[in-house]
């Protein structure tokens, strides 16, 4: 299928840190489970990574920086020698495609389950997740974690940095230190999960701390130039409760400000909204903004080209896409073509395993999957 190529800002080259990027489109990180129970990554996944290596990022899905800290069945992890050869059979992928890789750090907290990890789940207070979880065999209610102690967190911080050396070892360019989207790092910025009374509780200044010292321990660990941080103020998801989003993220971003950090990613940004306004303001290294699209609906026929472009000009540097590249292997030709773009078609598929709706999807051209 032939097509006519567009002008857009989102196809001029960019730099992140020592990185030259061809785009600025970021496949945003997913999970979308499809290692070994304990937590390797398996060859379908490098077909599927290296398949979208046209991107001018991936940020792989996220993956546990110790056992206590897994969330749902089969995601990746990256605290075993075993995870790090399974990451490298990726990274050998897609860097042979032409690809960049950073590899996303997550401890989901009180968002696990002893019949998924063994453990019972830890969190900044002892406060249930308020909804079923994912187990091996099948959801079950969420069990109340266990408050961590200040050792533990101390050692929790220790996980996080090693695991960003073993991801460098396992040949990723960088790591982002996940703090979004309800896990354990935005468990302890909202207040409605930490109720704690100690350094690491109450007001805003002490709860941004442990993200704060992971953030700080990772930098330190592999420099950084290699560590973004990935944000999501005001949202719920997960049973979050902030209660003071609009201090919170400010108060934050002062304590990173100075570490030179590769980026910040902040998740469903709104160019409308003056939180993310204020955030471009305040944050004056290279931002990654995932635009609003509406999970559970069918993809813009533009492939989310229209709400990128209103990011880039409302300040964003790079922007990051998850479903579009999901059914999309080839996402940046047919955006720059202005092609039509493949819809997600059974979103059941998203955490089965296996290839089915994960290496299937059509490539514009018809010559359908690429197999590494």
């Amino acid at each position: 299928m032939s097509v006519t190529p567009v002008e857009s800002p989102l196809f001029e080259p960019a730099r992140l840190g020592p990185l030259a990027l061809p785009n600025r489109l970021v496949m945003a990180p997913m999970t979308r489970s499809r290692a070994s129970a304990e937590g390797v990554p398996q060859p379908v996944m490098a077909t599927y990574y290296a398949q979208r290596a046209t991107a001018g990022l991936i940020i792989a899905e996220a993956s546990t920086p110790n056992a206590v800290g897994q969330t749902y069945p089969n995601i990746t992890a990256i605290h075993l020698p075993s995870h790090v050869d399974g990451w490298r059979r990726v990274t050998d992928a897609v860097c042979g495609a032409g690809g960049r890789m950073f590899l996303q750090i997550q401890h989901g907290g009180r968002v696990g389950h002893p019949d998924t990890s063994g453990l019972t789940p830890v969190a900044p207070s002892p406060v249930p997740l308020p909804e079923p979880v994912s187990t091996p065999s099948g959801p079950q209610e969420a069990v109340v974690p266990r408050e961590m102690t200040v050792d533990e967190i101390r050692s929790t911080v220790a996980d996080f940095a090693a695991a960003a050396r073993r991801a460098v070892d396992a040949g990723f360019a960088g790591v982002e230190v996940h703090a979004a989207n309800g896990y354990l790092l935005h468990q302890f910025l909202a207040r409605g999960t930490n109720r704690r009374t100690d350094a690491y509780g109450g007001p805003v200044a002490h709860r941004i701390r442990f993200v704060v010292e992971v953030v700080r321990a990772v930098a330190e660990a592999v420099g950084p130039e290699r560590v973004g941080v990935r944000i999501a103020p005001g949202l719920t998801v997960n049973g979050i409760e902030e209660g003071d989003t609009e201090e919170i993220y400010p108060a934050l971003l002062d304590a990173l400000a100075d570490m030179g950090l590769a980026y910040l990613h902040v998740v469903f940004a709104d160019p409308e909204q003056p939180l993310f306004r204020r955030i471009r303001t305040l944050w004056h290294g290279t931002l990654i903004a995932n635009p609003v699209l509406g999970w559970g609906r069918p993809l813009p026929a533009d492939g989310g080209r229209e709400a990128a472009e209103r990011l880039l000009a409302a300040g964003a540097d790079l922007i990051s896409l998850d479903r579009p590249f999901l059914a999309n292997p080839d996402l940046v030709e047919r955006l720059r073509g202005g092609a039509p773009v493949n819809q997600v078609r059974d979103e059941a598929l998203f955490y089965t395993g296996g290839a089915d709706g994960y290496t299937d999807y059509p490539t514009l051209d018809g010559a359908g999957p690429v197999t590494v």
